[in-house]
């Protein structure tokens, strides 16, 4: 980690057996990157892509038609897609310990991996690049950092105005226990074009007016004219991202957790207002071990929906101000 410490911890017992995440963070530069590592054998995983910015690496392997049911680590990462260079650290740091799909040639670490834009935020020339990844790795724990710290250390919310009357979010970090025994966990990196929605769907932080009150993005574009960039790529609306991995030890197969993926975008659609835009690129993981009882997929992915929108909302009140942007904490708003 380089640069001033910023976050703080979440739950210990947050996540399932055998899973544990890791950041690197430079707060200099804002921008980071977050690893997932799935227990020694890997993990049964699925998933869902949306919106129309998205930055991805073997997120096709996701797929339910696809052969290879497990992967062995996740990569949330800052860059743009500069950052999916990052990916390449995780798979060294797997490979050294023996922990990938067999093949008669060695063992190949399967690392789907999705990045948000933070470009703008810090430092553009400095991406997070393979010594990266695999720092994330070496300091992978399963007493999680959230708030303004790896791939979260850039992210914003409520750019309609741009950058300058937008909110700082990061990364957050829910759980719960499912029916039966097993748990399941949300991680969500929030970098939304939208606004985040408290629970009684008022706006908890988003675009700012010119009094600096929260305006309503949905509100505000339905009842003005508002011209909006014709190509996402042409302002720094460009790439705005939630990405959320959910992990699990309940017992579903690749097609289960695909079923969870989709329920789950229904939260990031309750938390996020608008979604899934021309500027988001928002990407779901759905992550499944097994060393617990089976659940119902449509009831998994109930609670991960509910998980997923809780995420949302935790990394906008952990997060710290930085790069010249405000949290909520900073905004004296009651979280």
């Amino acid at each position: 980690m380089t640069g001033r410490r910023v976050g703080e911890q979440a739950d210990p017992d947050a996540l399932p057996d055998g899973f544990s995440i890791g950041h690197w963070t430079d707060a200099v530069a804002a921008t980071g990157c977050t690893v997932v590592l799935a227990p020694r054998t890997g993990a049964v995983a699925s998933g869902e892509v949306r919106g129309g910015g998205p930055g991805t690496r073997e997120t096709d392997r996701l797929s339910p038609l696809v052969s290879a049911t497990h992967v062995h680590a996740v990569l949330l990462t800052g860059g743009s897609a500069f950052g999916l260079a990052a990916a390449d650290g995780v798979v060294r740091w797997l490979e050294e310990r023996g922990r990938g799909h067999w093949t008669p040639a060695g063992v190949v670490p399967l690392v789907p991996a999705a990045v948000v834009y933070d470009l703008i935020s810090g430092d553009a020339s400095r991406r997070p690049g393979p010594p990266d990844g695999y720092a994330a790795c070496e300091a992978a724990t399963r007493r999680v950092g959230v708030g303004s710290v790896g791939a979260g250390t850039g992210a914003a919310v409520g750019k309609l105005f741009g950058r300058d009357r937008a909110v700082k979010a990061g990364v957050g970090l829910v759980h719960q226990e499912l029916p039966q025994g097993p748990r399941m966990a949300a991680l969500a990196v929030v970098n939304a074009f939208g606004d985040v929605l408290r629970e009684d769907g008022a706006v908890l932080a988003g675009a700012r007016g010119e009094d600096g009150a929260f305006v309503g993005a949905t509100a505000f574009i339905r009842c003005r004219e508002l011209q909006l960039p014709p190509r996402p790529g042409q302002s720094e609306l460009s790439d705005s991202t939630t990405l959320v991995c959910l992990v699990t030890d309940a017992a579903l197969t690749k097609a289960e957790c695909a079923i969870v993926g989709k329920m789950a975008h229904a939260g990031m659609a309750r938390a996020v207002d608008p979604v899934h835009s021309a500027f988001d690129g928002d990407v779901v993981f759905v992550l499944a071990s097994g060393t617990a009882q089976p659940v119902d997929a449509s009831v998994a992915g109930i609670v991960a929906a509910a998980l997923t929108a809780e995420a949302i909302r935790d990394a906008c009140r952990r997060a710290t101000g930085l790069a010249g942007l405000p949290a909520l904490r900073d905004l004296d708003r009651d979280g």
